[in-house]
């Protein structure tokens, strides 16, 4: 069996190779085996496995993988530029300014898709690749700074004994680390306003929810896509700010549904001002 390495694709073969993975990292266990560490290649998920249950994928089919991705990614930004064109006549009679979005990332592939995804919609967006641990020290300083209308903290995510233990945080990977940046985007002085979505895979929705965020993942404990962060901060984005925006008008443009991502809602942050 060749070596596994650091970069690797892999898929776990107790599992069906069901999710391609990314090796994040190999490290020794106090009692001197090899646990790998996984983080999805185009879901949010982080897992673990022992080498001997890893499989490296064949070239062929994470080409297809990644391909599937961007094809849905395209998708979604021709719809957005059709409708943009279709309301070409009204946009030329104002000014339309869009909401603020500030997204830190604990992927750093993942922060480079969503900055190019931002860019293609024409959406005022900063994005940071910070590891999902450093997001709560980092996330207020930035809020000062850039003065967003809607801030995403995501990354990847998981449950360590799945089907169990939902209320107890440290069955987390990394529910705690978003929780904990949500109350800190919260104390920001005048920031009331903030629409906040938090997690990634498999998170601690009611946690994260309690600690302030409008949207969060994962009522059901599933996995949720790359691109549903993004698409719930760009429908809050895009809608006016005297229309309220909930989950149920969403829901549709989600991998799943409320089953993935639910929240209590927000104001929508795009202003636009007669010429």
């Amino acid at each position: 069996m060749k070596r596994l390495k650091k970069g690797d694709i892999v898929g776990r073969i107790s599992y069906g190779k069901d999710i391609l993975f990314v090796i994040e990292r190999i490290i020794k266990t106090v009692d001197g085996q090899e646990l790998v560490i996984l983080k999805g290649l185009t879901v949010r998920i982080q897992a673990d496995s022992l080498p001997e249950d890893l499989e490296l994928i064949e070239t062929r089919k994470i080409q297809e993988h990644v391909r599937l991705l961007e094809e849905k990614v395209a998708a979604r930004i021709q719809k957005r530029e059709k409708k943009l064109k279709e309301n070409q006549f009204f946009r030329e009679k104002m000014i339309i300014y869009t909401g603020k979005i500030l997204h830190l990332d604990g992927d750093k592939k993942y922060s480079e898709k969503s900055r190019r995804y931002y860019k293609r919609l024409g959406l005022n967006a900063i994005v940071k690749n910070i590891p999902e641990r450093r997001q709560q020290v980092n996330v207020a300083s930035l809020i000062q700074r850039y003065k967003p209308d809607i801030v995403v903290l995501t990354g990847h995510d998981g449950m360590i004994k799945k089907g169990t233990q939902f209320n107890n945080l440290y069955n987390y990977r990394n529910s705690r680390y978003f929780i904990k940046a949500v109350e800190e985007a919260r104390k920001v002085p005048m920031q009331k306003d903030l629409v906040i979505f938090a997690g990634a895979c498999q998170s601690y929705y009611e946690g994260i929810m309690m600690a302030g965020a409008n949207f969060a993942s994962s009522p059901a404990r599933i996995l949720i896509d790359f691109m549903d962060p993004l698409i719930v901060a760009e429908k809050v984005a895009t809608t006016k700010e005297k229309q309220f925006i909930t989950i149920r008008d969403i829901e549709e443009e989600l991998r799943d549904g409320q089953r993935g991502i639910s929240g209590i809602g927000a104001q929508g942050k795009k202003k636009e001002l007669l010429i």
